[in-house]
């Protein structure tokens, strides 16, 4: 027996974490299950910049059922193998993250263990050439997988970057057409439940009054819900992660399209540049202990590719969480919930998991402590291992050249990732803990990336001979360059399937 089925939902905000809430809860949920009530000012901007994302996506638009083409298509995107990271170890050297895995495991030992054991003897000393995305992105190459055995062609692991106000309207269409209802206007007040603190309803400009049951703040930095309205404390990890605002910037496309994401580190942050159809989104993360507005936007519209399309929009944040995420009944999904900068392209991310993580833990009328306690546990350890992850790509690294990386590189970090770090610099070996996000390769392609110091390989790659591997290694290699090869041109791909 339950209290009750929560029979009304109401998202405050809209933007990317409110659509995407409103067309995955209508999709699940349905409109017989509960009436789901967005609401929205089109006088309140949004922030608009996570225009990157990581291949988890393609699963939160299998459950929505869209189909691929037509999303790419109406979001003037284009496709994503990984990121490449340029001056981030040291000026002048750059290093490429992929989605999926280098090479393949053999005989029970990770693939990154023998490439460790070749490389220490000079041989394969070039890691991008035993992944197939980093090879195919470099060469401006993409194709979706498909049915080839056991050839990398099958094992394509790919995202997207689009622009994310269009891939908000296209969330809208879907979310409506599934039932899930928009009022515009601007909120006044909420008022709250004088015996359980719960939020009760919103009360808008024109008077209107809306009820809800559960409510889902995506009203953004504000928190208007969870935070002005609850006060549910801020947890800021400036410590860790001290850049605290960014000036963003789109220019002229490219006239080729890139098929990853690049990060430049500059002498206070670093610089996304993420190509979609029609635009260069560009964008310039920094700390203002560090470095002024004016310079940082200087910096920016001195390096982009393409004639600027507008005037620099500086954003300010603090990188952190709310200590809850879930209280009462009301659930933050979004910038409200918290912020990680946008490095690792895990902003959409973070909404998808909380979308997902309420929906497993769903409740009924009683608002259980034990589904909160859950729901935010398992937010929390997200967000921590997520940020560590980050803190990893400012932390190790040999720059010296200002003031903002001599903190970087001497400021204290949490302990799992100093654990992670020294095992990885005594053995090469790298570990995915528990279910957090980024694997083993990630950790493996950033730690060698950021010119991590290795005293030796993992021991137990000398299961097979330094012969053996070495065939091995060579045919890898071989099949990886071969099916880059096969793959048609980014652009050609986008033209045949899904051209804006």
């Amino acid at each position: 027996m339950t209290t009750g089925r929560v029979r009304s939902i109401v998202i405050v905000g809209g933007g990317t974490a409110g659509w995407m809430t409103a067309a995955a809860l209508a999709r699940v949920l349905g409109p017989d299950y509960a009436d789901i009530h967005l609401i929205e000012s089109d006088a309140i901007g949004t922030v608009g910049v996570g225009e990157a994302t990581i291949p988890q996506i393609n699963v939160f638009n299998r459950m929505l059922g869209i189909d691929e083409n037509d999303f790419v298509r109406r979001t003037k995107g284009s496709f994503k193998l990984g990121i490449e990271f340029v001056d981030w170890g040291g000026i002048g050297q750059r290093y490429f993250h992929p989605f999926g895995d280098y090479g393949i495991d053999m005989e029970g030992v990770s693939f990154h263990s023998y490439w460790m054991r070749m490389a220490k003897a000079g041989e394969f000393t070039d890691v991008n050439d035993f992944s197939l995305m980093a090879r195919a992105a470099y060469d401006g190459k993409f194709m979706r997988p498909i049915d080839a055995g056991n050839s990398p062609l099958s094992r394509i692991a790919y995202a997207f970057h689009f622009d994310a106000g269009l891939y908000a309207a296209y969330l809208r269409e879907l979310a409506e057409t599934a039932g899930a209802r928009r009022t515009e206007g601007r909120i006044v007040d909420i008022e709250r439940d004088g015996d359980s603190g719960h939020i009760a309803a919103a009360k808008l400009e024109s008077g209107e009054r809306i009820e809800g049951e559960l409510f889902i703040d995506c009203s953004g930095f504000r928190g208007l819900l969870i935070g002005e309205t609850l006060g549910v404390p801020y947890i800021d990890w400036r410590n860790f992660l001290p850049c605290d605002r960014a000036v963003a910037l789109p220019c002229e496309r490219l006239d080729s399209l890139p098929p990853y994401t690049r990060s430049t580190a500059h002498k206070a942050g670093w610089q996304w540049r993420i190509p979609l159809q029609h635009r260069i989104g560009n964008g310039h993360v920094y700390c203002s202990e560090y470095m002024s507005d004016d310079e940082a936007a200087a910096i920016l519209t001195d390096n982009l590719d393409g004639a600027p399309l507008g005037d620099p929009r500086v954003i300010r944040f603090t990188t952190g969480h709310r200590q809850r995420f879930w209280e009462g009944n009301c659930v933050s999904i979004g910038l409200s919930a918290g912020f990680m900068e946008p490095l690792e392209s895990t902003s959409i991310w973070m909404i998808q998991t909380g979308i997902a993580r309420l929906l497993s833990n769903f409740p009924d009328k009683s608002f259980a402590a034990a589904d909160r306690d859950r729901y935010n546990r398992l937010m929390v350890e997200e967000s921590e291992f997520i940020r560590d992850f980050l803190v990893l790509h400012y932390h190790a690294t040999t720059r010296d050249d200002s003031a903002f990386w001599d903190y970087c590189r001497n400021m204290p970090i949490p302990e799992r990732l100093a654990e992670k770090m020294r095992v990885f610099e005594n053995s090469g070996r790298t570990f995915r803990e528990h279910d957090e996000l980024f694997n083993d390769t990630s950790w493996f392609a950033v730690m060698l990336g950021q010119q991590l110091p290795v005293r030796a390989y993992d021991p137990v790659a000398d299961l097979l001979s330094f012969e053996e591997t070495h065939k091995r290694l060579a045919h890898i290699r071989d099949a990886v360059r071969n099916s880059a090869d096969y793959m048609p041109a980014h652009d050609a791909y986008i033209a045949e399937n899904c051209a804006a």
